[in-house]
Parts: C-alpha cells; structure tokens; sequence
C-alpha cells in the first residue's frame, strides 16, 4: 500500500517550487494564486529571497504547504494514495493533498496558523529543544518533574523527542535530561514552544477559522498527529486539526501504525528527505522515496 508523507517546518530552501513554476502552467496558476490570496509575494521570497527572510513562520509555513500541495497536484493520475499524513504544518498540506480541503481554503488556514503562532510566540519566551538517545517515557518523566512548563512535543523516531516550553524550564530539563543520559539535549533555533501549553492563544484563535472552513470526506484516510491513526470524519478530522497546536506530533507512533495498517511504500511530498529518514529509523527494509517533478 502506498503512504504519501509532507514535510513540515524546518524543510524549506531558497528555489523550492521554480522547477514546477517553469515547467508546468497549472503549477504556475496556483502559484501566482497564492500571492494574491496572501497579500503578498510569497513566490518571489521562494525562488530569490533570502533564508532570513524564507525563516520567518509567516512565510515558512505557506511556502513549505504551496511546495507541497502543487507538486502533489502536479503529479495527476500518479498520486494514487492509500494513505497520507503529515509532520504537524504537513498535516494540512495532507488535507489538501488528500481533497479533504480545498487548495485556497488550505493555504488560508496555513496563513492564519502561521500568523496566530507567532503572536503567541511573542506573547512569551520559549523554545524547544531535540533529546537523542534516550526512551520516550524517561523524557516524559522528567519533564513532569521540571519546574514550569515543559512538555514531549515532536515524536519523531525512535530515540528523538522534541521537547517544548518555556526558555528557563527547557534549561532546566535538558540539564536532568543530560544527567539521565541523553547523548545529545541541543535547544533548537526556533520561535517558540509549539506543540505545548503555550500555544493555546492560537489553538483558539485557529479552531475558529476551521470551523468555519469547509472540510468534505477525503480519498483516503488521514493518520493525523493528535491520534496517530486514520481518520477519514470530517467533523473528527477538524476536532483533531484544532487539538494540535497544543498537542504533540505522535510521529513515531504514526509511522508504526501506517506500517501497521499495510503501508509498505512512503512517498515524500515536499521540500527536503526529512520525513525519509524517520521512516528508515522507524523500519529500514521499507521504500522510500521523494516525489518527482
């Protein structure tokens, strides 16, 4: 059974996306759309602006779902899924890629998700940080017992975990964490602690704008982050799109579960190999590949 994965933060590069801008007029038209439904010239930061200026989460965010969702367009009769999930921002471009959203509407809510979780950024002093080499629940454990806010945020393979809070509770948990063993316990240079408590300013501000999007049964199951299991309600689809920007990417159990359920082929759709070589740490004798233009 075929698995299509999308990347989520972190993948992007200057360029990403002029080869379907120059070889396909469709990709074009969806790219030109693009600027005009976010206001401004999103394309042009892509193809020729600077990494400062492809950072910032306002631009990240729609650049890495627009990469996404026209090359899985772009691909027609080939993009024949069983299955598709994506890395928390990717969860939406699966959405798209799937027909459980429609494009415009898909990249509104990136924009606005984008937007809402740098406010709450701003709002307060946070970060994450990657933890290797060490068992989910000794990392969890800790974090219970460190002083503040600091939660698992990104399972993303077997012996790394994305922990997320505030700035003085991620130091102090990377300290214990490095006591307990941890080969590597390295802050991360990010805006803020996504997928933690301190994101609920934007949960709320976001669940608005999906309840108010139209979302239609997709073409296949969705394994969504909250529940690392298919889901194809749409009513349950939007709760748990709501749910995780304060909620963990269950990564590692998502991969588990579409191996489980019959994936034996994952396809990359989107920017980078990020998502690859997680499914190799979680099962190496399966597939993988990067979707081509």
């Amino acid at each position: 059974m075929k698995a299509y994965v999308f990347p989520g933060q972190g993948s992007q590069f200057i360029g990403m996306g002029k080869d379907l801008y120059d070889s396909s007029s469709t990709s074009k038209a969806l790219f030109d759309s693009a600027n005009e439904i976010l206001g401004f010239d999103i394309v042009n930061t892509m193809f020729s602006g600077t990494d400062e200026e492809l950072k910032q989460t306002k631009v990240t965010q729609p650049a890495i779902f627009l990469h996404s969702t026209i090359l899985a367009n772009h691909l027609g009769d080939a993009f024949q899924p069983d299955m598709v999930a994506g890395h928390s921002l990717g969860e939406l471009s699966a959405l798209v890629a799937n027909k459980t959203l429609k494009f415009e509407d898909g990249l509104r809510l990136v924009s606005q998700r984008a937007l809402a979780m740098q406010k709450a950024c701003e709002a307060q002093p946070s970060t994450m940080a990657a933890i290797l080499g060490l068992d989910d629940a000794i990392v969890e454990n800790i974090c219970k017992e460190t002083e503040g806010i600091v939660v698992a945020a990104n399972y993303n393979c077997p012996g790394q975990l994305v922990i997320s809070g505030s700035v003085d509770a991620i130091d102090k948990a990377c300290e214990a964490l490095t006591e307990a063993g941890a080969r590597r316990a390295l802050v991360l240079p990010v805006g803020g602690a996504f997928h933690s408590p301190l994101m609920e300013p934007a949960r709320a501000e976001l669940a608005n704008a999906i309840e108010n999007t139209d979302f239609a049964p997709g073409i296949c199951p969705i394994y969504q982050n909250v529940t690392a299991s298919a889901v194809t309600n749409p009513s349950e689809i939007k709760e748990n799109l709501m749910a995780q920007l304060t909620a963990p990417v269950r990564w590692t159990q998502t991969m588990k579960a579409m191996v489980a359920d019959g994936a034996n082929h994952f396809t990359e759709v989107g920017p980078g190999k990020v998502l690859q070589g997680l499914v190799k740490k979680v099962d190496r004798s399966i597939p993988t590949e990067s979707a081509a233009v």
